[in-house]
């Protein structure tokens, strides 16, 4: 494919995108025109079984993050729109708790650990944020915002910047994840944390409630000396097509995302019993490590290429075919020195990426501890409730305002399935397996305790 890198070198110069992400997306760029294969082959890597196991780790290390918290920083990243659920605005401002949404969960723990609280916002999500923490006012927290950039997307025929006149907007989208470091930079932001004496930094995403600060694994990342902790959790069903942990053939720890996984090797890929820890997304991140590398590599991590083909408007299958190219933030497991990974039990992995994903979280199997951190109740033994929601009737929030009268009690539920056209009466119990079933006509499910198949109208 031919390069034409000064039409989109000057999209990138009239946006005024920053001369270390231009540097970067010309890699990224020049090697989509290249036509190198951006794929990990199963023949490069080995699959990884020999981790640190956080449940095990002893008391002391609990003392010793208790002793490093003066020196430690949250990030969260918080450029998510709920659009998937029928949101216009920032994800983390859905009530999860009553009235409380990820974003004052979030604010209390870090009020109440004493520690900072760094948000990594996108143009869409930051305005929003800024006034829902202003609007709550009262809380005595250290909040640093900064943006993540924007790159333009790639016309996938012609290789230029993409044009949708219909919405400009749609031809910009975040450079993944993987921004964190070069954003960190460019907003001042790591100089600041290191200014005020933070040098550890824990990196999560705004929508799962189950990553908090573990004092535990914060004394464990400190006196281990590496300069970057990857939270990976054991792989389910439910997990096969998410990144995984691997190692190359010189033992190096690297993160396989499906993006990365050639077609014929898929099935390889979602062999949870070879390739048995998925990355949660929780990250540890020594800021001293990171600032000593980046003087020594031109101010920049550069971190393997994702290519994501889609449409300018994703709402739209018709619209313009496009190449997104990303990175992850994962991945600088691969590129900074001194990296390593630990098994995380699986309550620390719980975003809410659905409805049925809300309900869980919204009901009884879930609690509100005294740090304000929600999570399983005991009687859950580390499993949450499944909940699946059709999504013609279900998928976005206000469904469930008009379908749901009120939460129904998950405590002991395995599995809840929920399809046609149904309302939920309040004073529902679920047993075990459900699954309520109705069809086109609208129908009520009663009050009352469900377990196996109930069909209703």
């Amino acid at each position: 494919m031919s390069s034409n890198w000064p039409a989109v070198q000057a999209v990138l110069e009239n946006a005024d995108v920053p001369d270390i992400v231009k540097g970067l997306f010309r890699q990224h760029y020049e090697k989509l025109c290249s036509g190198t294969e951006s794929y990990i082959r199963e023949s490069e890597i080995q699959p990884v079984s020999d981790v640190v196991d956080a449940e095990t780790l002893p008391p002391s290390m609990q003392d010793a993050g208790r002793a490093g918290l003066d020196s430690v920083a949250v990030l969260k990243l918080n450029g998510g729109l709920g659009t998937s659920m029928g949101l216009e605005g920032p994800k983390s401002l859905l009530p999860v708790r009553g009235e409380d949404s990820f974003l004052s969960f979030i604010l209390r723990q870090a009020e109440q650990l004493s520690v900072p609280l760094v948000l990594m916002n996108s143009f869409s999500t930051a305005t929003q944020t800024d006034e829902a923490i202003a609007a709550l006012g009262d809380l005595d927290v250290e909040v640093i915002s900064f943006l993540q950039h924007q790159v333009p997307k790639i016309d996938a025929k012609t290789l230029e910047p993409a044009v949708w006149p219909a919405d400009p907007s749609m031809q910009w989208c975040p450079p993944g994840h993987g921004d964190i470091y070069a954003a960190l930079v460019t907003s001042g932001t790591l100089e600041r944390l290191l200014k005020e004496g933070r040098r550890y930094l824990f990196v999560s995403n705004a929508d799962n409630l189950g990553a908090t600060l573990d004092l535990s694994i914060l004394g464990h990342f400190i006196e281990s000396g590496k300069s970057f902790l990857m939270e990976v959790a054991d792989r389910t069903a439910a997990d096969r097509k998410g990144g995984h942990l691997a190692r190359r053939g010189d033992g190096q720890l690297l993160l396989r995302e499906k993006a990365q996984c050639h077609d014929e090797e898929e099935g390889q890929f979602q062999d949870i019993t070879k390739h048995r820890y998925f990355n949660t997304n929780n990250l540890w991140i020594d800021l001293v490590a990171l600032s000593e590398f980046l003087q020594s590599n031109d101010g920049v991590v550069s971190l393997p290429t994702i290519t994501n083909r889609k449409t300018v408007d994703p709402k739209d299958p018709s619209s313009t075919p496009v190449y997104q190219l990303e990175t992850a933030m994962g991945a600088a497991i691969e590129v900074l020195p001194n990296t390593d990974a630990i098994r995380v039990p699986r309550s620390r992995f719980a975003p809410v990426k659905t409805t049925g994903d809300l309900i869980a979280v919204r009901s009884d199997a879930y609690e509100v501890r005294e740090d304000y951190s929600v999570g399983l109740i005991a009687q859950r033994n580390g499993v949450p409730p499944h909940v699946a929601l059709n999504d013609r009737y279900f998928k976005k929030i206000s469904d469930l305002d008009q379908r749901f009268d009120d939460t129904p009690s998950l405590r002991s539920c395995e599995t809840l399935n929920v399809s046609g056209n149904l309302k939920l009466s309040s004073g529902i119990t679920i047993q075990g397996t459900a699954s309520l079933v109705g069809g086109e006509t609208p129908a009520t499910v009663p009050a009352g305790t469900y377990e196996g198949e109930q069909t209703f109208g």
